[in-house]
């Protein structure tokens, strides 16, 4: 483990604990990347009171937030602050300071080709294995160019047969299994995982019948796959079905959802199988048949042919701030849990381990049931996430990571002279919305913040509905979203500094 967390951090309850945690100019390196220009600052009492804000919003349910000085971890308003909702994707916050913390911002995942005989003139005199280890980020573009270099290593055509490996992560069929089958963030984990595990479903009308195609698509490529297979069927409801057909992912789709085309990601359950699949493909394009692929039971022994290295943590990590990518959380946070010698068999577990070290480096008693959010039974009051924003400044990272939120007026527009400037991870559920981040002013103010808000009994109508967005949520969402904007306008004006 390294030293990203001091001793210090975790006593930060104690606002005299941190009182020398300062902001340097390099630990906040990263953040704004543009000059505030110093505006002139209304009187604080021309800002509605924080009360007056969240009984404006009308969300119903809980509001908690917090901000504090991000220097010393003094709490400078708060409501509700030690309530218990769930964090939502702000949750990867968390566990992106959990990996670095084990791994090290310069991790890379790694996937192999391994040959388990020789090879002769050209001929691979055994099986050849795609063995994954656990990169979140692989995509057909990447199998594309290890099926390139395979064929630059010699390899014209393999004997034996074509087998995938996932092992290096424990499997899960989908994060969250009380989400619905059909949603694309929700897909399988896997030690090889290939497009975020997802397949691109396509549709279009032809005459009385609908053309659909099934591709692990990027930008560059789109490879049919044989792994997912949609039917389209006459009904109304449920919109999709699933099931596991001997490895390949059987959907079907009620006809009278699908007008006259479109598109969306659809979840795959079967991502190593998948991940062959597709590599399949790319070797043909270099003249080299392989048989369809089957998982190996256990990481088979041979000679590695071509290794392909993602991108170090701290990009992916970047990335899956911005982007929000749960996958990504879930594979950086079994890979960490691995990292402490902890095995587990699923996210649960693995969660469980990372909930514990917050405990131990922050004193943070949050509870986590995944790594990305997902999962609505996450529990974490807005005053502890304020804690865990302290305890990473010394150190800085996660502050450079963490995407600009505008600050925009009552119509949605970007405010030309913001009074601060603010990065933070959004956090988005039906009838849970979640920011959590930092603040800087014009006047030298750096503050640590998080609003939380749930209205749990619309959250479970909602569940029992079956709708992928359901009857209220979008409106909720926007309203919350507002509440975010009134109070991160305050604090800017009222704590400037």
């Amino acid at each position: 483990m390294t030293d990203f967390f001091s001793r210090r951090a975790i006593l930060l309850g104690a606002a005299s604990a941190l009182a020398d945690a300062a902001l340097t100019p390099a630990a906040m390196a990263d953040a704004p990347q543009t000059a505030l220009r110093p505006v002139a600052r209304p009187a604080p009492s021309v800002r509605p009171a924080m009360a007056d804000l969240i009984a404006a919003a009308n969300l119903g349910g809980i509001v908690g937030c917090v901000v504090a000085d991000a220097r010393t971890g003094m709490i400078l308003e708060q409501s509700n602050g030690a309530a218990i909702l769930p964090p939502a994707s702000v949750a990867k916050a968390v566990t992106a300071l959990y990996a670095l913390d084990l791994l090290g911002p310069g991790y890379r995942f790694s996937t192999r080709l391994i040959g388990t005989g020789p090879v002769v003139n050209g001929v691979l005199e055994g099986d050849l294995v795609l063995a994954g280890g656990g990169d979140p980020v692989l995509s057909t573009d990447h199998l594309a160019t290890m099926a390139e270099r395979l064929k630059q290593a010699g390899i014209q055509s393999v004997r034996g047969a074509f087998q995938v490996w996932g092992g290096a992560l424990p499997y899960v069929q989908s994060i969250d299994s009380q989400q619905q089958e059909h949603l694309g963030y929700n897909p399988a984990v896997s030690g090889l995982n290939l497009n975020f595990n997802r397949v691109y479903f396509e549709w279009a009308r032809s005459s009385a019948t609908y053309i659909v195609t099934m591709d692990a698509r990027t930008d560059k490529l789109r490879p049919v796959v044989t792994t997912a297979r949609m039917t389209v069927v006459d009904r109304d409801l449920p919109v999709y079905t699933y099931t596991d057909a001997d490895g390949v992912d059987d959907w079907t789709v009620a006809r009278t959802a699908l007008g006259d085309g479109g598109s969306r990601w659809l979840p795959v359950r079967r991502p190593a199988l998948y991940a062959g699949d597709v590599f399949r493909s790319m070797v043909r394009a270099q003249g080299i048949d392989l048989p369809a692929a089957t998982e190996a039971d256990s990481l088979p022994a041979g000679a590695e042919l071509v290794r392909l290295l993602s991108d170090p943590l701290d990009v992916l990590i970047r990335d899956m701030l911005k982007y929000s990518t749960n996958l990504t959380a879930e594979a950086i946070g079994l890979t960490a849990t691995a990292a402490r010698g902890v095995h587990v068999r699923n996210l649960t577990q693995s969660a469980r381990s990372m909930a514990q070290w917050a405990r131990r480096t922050m004193g943070v008693g949050a509870v986590f049931v995944d790594h990305s959010g997902l999962g609505d039974a996450s529990d974490m009051s807005a005053s502890e996430m304020v804690r865990v924003l302290v305890a990473a400044v010394p150190a800085g990272q996660l502050h450079g990571m963490m995407k600009d939120i505008v600050l925009v007026d009552s119509q949605g527009e970007a405010l030309p002279e913001p009074p601060a400037m603010v990065v933070a991870k959004t956090g988005t559920l039906n009838f849970v919305s979640a920011l959590a981040g930092y603040i800087r002013t014009p006047g030298g103010a750096d503050m640590a913040f998080a609003i939380f808000s749930a209205d749990p009994s619309s959250r479970t109508l909602a569940r029992q509905s079956q709708e992928e967005v359901p009857n209220g949520a979008r409106d909720w969402n926007q309203r919350a979203k507002g509440l975010q904007q009134e109070l991160l306008q305050r604090w800017a004006v009222v704590y400037a500094g």
